[in-house]
């Protein structure tokens, strides 16, 4: 069958011509493939940079090992190793249409991607509590969030996220009721995407999105409300001893608190809400999802990653501070690490 469109796209190749039930190769015109390549080896290079940044920072500089930065220390190890592990075998999918790495990597692969991804997600939901006891419990904090609370944390993410992506994959837990179904009408030579049962979807969502994503939507607004009660609380006071008008640092913390959570907030809803939506509805619907649809939606969730840099690093002076000092090869110079950085 030739699923060919003239001048775009062309269907009439397989992975391995010679295999009896290859998968069908899209084949793109050559600048389209080289502009791809161009874009997501761009895209891979910038987290696997931002993300070293963020661990050289923590793991250098003495003033930013704190409970809160080894969870961030942990999500920038995490968002790392998916730019080294998986988004270069993840681009030559998405370009080529093929799966070229064999079956047992195809395994590996997806265990670790899944694995990495939830546990991104796990972190990002522990750093929201973290920050809720910061903001919104400051007398009780620094008892309840000390360094041996993060490394539980840390534990809880990592292990939590193995058991669910190899033990549902290498276990074929992700399968299992439709076996037959899967080797018949969706397995062939040159794929590698997720196939979910019903039950296996709706689990494997709640556990590794919906659930953490519902905390941390939670955790957000009550931060959000109790900054913004406390920003017109220290407006209130600035008032009783300056003219009015003259008190632009409670507006400005008022800017700062609604930019902040609304970019924390929209960039993971964003990045990751479209993947899982398909994730669930696809064994609802005879999994009738487009494989590139799939994987369209896989590197919205990868550019989550790309962007945790930016949203929990970059907008804060001290690790700005420490990016320069990196780049410029200060930190080899004496006593760098014990440089007081800012912190505003």
């Amino acid at each position: 069958m030739n699923f060919s469109q003239p001048g775009m796209i062309e269907y009439s190749d397989f992975c391995y011509k010679s295999v009896n039930r290859s998968c069908p190769k899209i084949t793109y015109p050559t600048a389209i493939r080289i502009t791809l390549y161009i874009f997501f080896i761009t895209i891979i290079v910038f987290t696997m940079c931002g993300n070293l940044l963020v661990i050289i920072s923590i793991t250098h500089f003495k003033q930013l090992q704190t409970p809160t930065n080894y969870l961030i220390l942990s999500l920038a190890v995490t968002d790392f190793l998916l730019a080294v592990v998986n988004m270069p075998p993840s681009m030559v999918r998405t370009i080529e249409t093929c799966w070229y790495f064999g079956d047992m990597f195809c395994k590996i692969h997806s265990s670790t991607e899944l694995m990495l991804c939830t546990v991104s997600i796990l972190n990002l939901s522990f750093i929201s509590i973290d920050r809720y006891y910061a903001v919104c419990r400051p007398l009780h904090y620094q008892t309840k969030f000390t360094t041996c609370t993060a490394v539980i944390m840390i534990l809880i993410s990592w292990n939590l996220s193995f058991i669910i992506a190899f033990g549902a994959i290498f276990l074929k837990l992700n399968i299992r009721g439709i076996e037959d179904f899967y080797y018949n009408n969706l397995y062939c030579f040159g794929g590698c995407f997720l196939i979910q049962t019903k039950t296996s979807a709706i689990i494997g969502s709640l556990l590794s999105f919906y659930i953490p994503g519902f905390i941390m939507v939670t955790i957000y607004q009550k931060i959000f409300h109790i900054a913004l009660k406390q920003a017109r609380s220290i407006h209130s006071t600035a008032c009783q001893h300056v003219q009015p008008g003259n008190s632009p640092s409670s507006s400005n913390m008022e800017r700062k608190a609604t930019k902040t959570l609304a970019v924390v907030m929209g960039v993971f809803l964003t990045c990751w809400l479209p993947f899982f939506i398909c994730n669930l509805i696809d064994p609802m619907i005879n999994y009738s999802i487009p494989p590139v649809l799939f994987d369209t939606f896989f590197w919205f969730a990868y550019f989550n990653s790309t962007s945790n840099p930016i949203v929990y690093a970059f907008f804060y002076s001290w690790f700005r501070k420490a990016f320069k000092m990196i780049i410029f090869a200060k930190i080899f110079q004496v006593h760098s690490s014990r440089i007081k950085l800012s912190t505003d």
